[in-house]
């Protein structure tokens, strides 16, 4: 029954999202119908050790979990049961990721869900090159790193005549093995 009550916990803490299954509840941590007043019974011991708003999000969570269909909650409890399997220092650092997820203006969240979802659709042997290139981001030193960053947004702020043009410079350079100023790409590493 406490790994009931902790995964509802966690379901909102994972993000998943669902309608809410019905309007405010009465007061702040107090069951709002019979189900959630058996739930709330049931789990008696743990529920007087919360304040009555660790009660409303416990309460939140249930109307949640109550609003899944059964596909979503299992994969809740799949998700749940591999955050769980993780080392502590995983599941610590897991957490800190959503705590930033979190904090996003929705905006941003919105623009990083349609990146994932246009990375997600790339051909798997494309997903592959673009993860070792970002591995091998992470591996520069950071110095090396904030040029990569401040070169992009550059990039980023050309127009496509000033694209083609640095483009054509840089085959050029790449071209001649005696260029001073002939460096690897990168991307080509």
């Amino acid at each position: 029954m406490r790994r009931l009550m902790t995964i509802i916990v966690l379901v909102v803490a994972v993000g998943i999202s669902a309608p809410a299954a019905r309007a405010q509840s009465p007061g702040i941590g107090v069951p709002a119908d019979a189900a959630e007043r058996a739930f709330a019974q049931q789990h008696s011991d743990q529920w007087s050790q919360l304040t009555p708003d660790q009660r409303e999000t416990v309460l939140k969570n249930y109307r949640q979990w109550q609003s899944m269909s059964p596909e979503a909650r299992s994969a809740a409890q799949k998700n749940f049961d591999e955050f769980r399997r993780l080392p502590p220092q995983e599941r610590q650092r897991a957490l800190e990721s959503l705590r930033r997820w979190r904090s996003l203006p929705e905006p941003e969240r919105l623009q990083l869900r349609q990146a994932y979802g246009r990375f997600r659709d790339l051909p798997p042997e494309r997903r592959e090159q673009i993860m070792r290139r970002y591995q091998r981001f992470e591996q520069l030193p950071p110095e090396q790193r904030q040029r990569v960053l401040n070169n992009y947004r550059r990039w980023q702020q050309m127009t496509p005549e000033q694209r083609r043009e640095m483009r054509r410079r840089m085959n050029q350079m790449e071209a001649n093995p005696n260029h001073p100023k002939r460096r690897r790409r990168f991307w080509n590493w």
